[in-house]
């Protein structure tokens, strides 16, 4: 059974049309991905950010300044003179 003109022609849209809606189809999901890649960048970069703050944070709690006040209040521990400061020596390696 061979195809007449206008099932030819028919044939040649529909072909077309399903050629166009995959078309279609692969740019939107290309936008959804490029939408959701550049969410996620602001999210990490976001997130670096909060990183970069709580490690700064953290070393001003480390310091010094800091953390010799508090032992001192909450521990009750001093800071020696140096007088009372007293130096071991570490035993050589093959000694015991």
């Amino acid at each position: 059974m061979a195809l007449k003109g206008r099932h030819r022609l028919m044939f040649w849209l529909l072909a077309i049309l399903v050629v166009l809606w995959v078309v279609v189809a692969r740019q939107t999901s290309g936008l959804r991905a490029a939408r959701a890649l550049a969410d996620a960048r602001r999210e990490r970069a976001a997130l670096e950010g909060r990183r970069a703050d709580l490690e700064r944070r953290i070393r001003a709690a480390e310091s010094r300044g800091i953390l010799m006040p508090r032992a001192q209040q909450q521990l009750r521990l001093r800071q020696p003179a140096d007088s009372e400061i007293i130096l071991l020596p570490v035993p050589p390696k093959g000694a015991h």
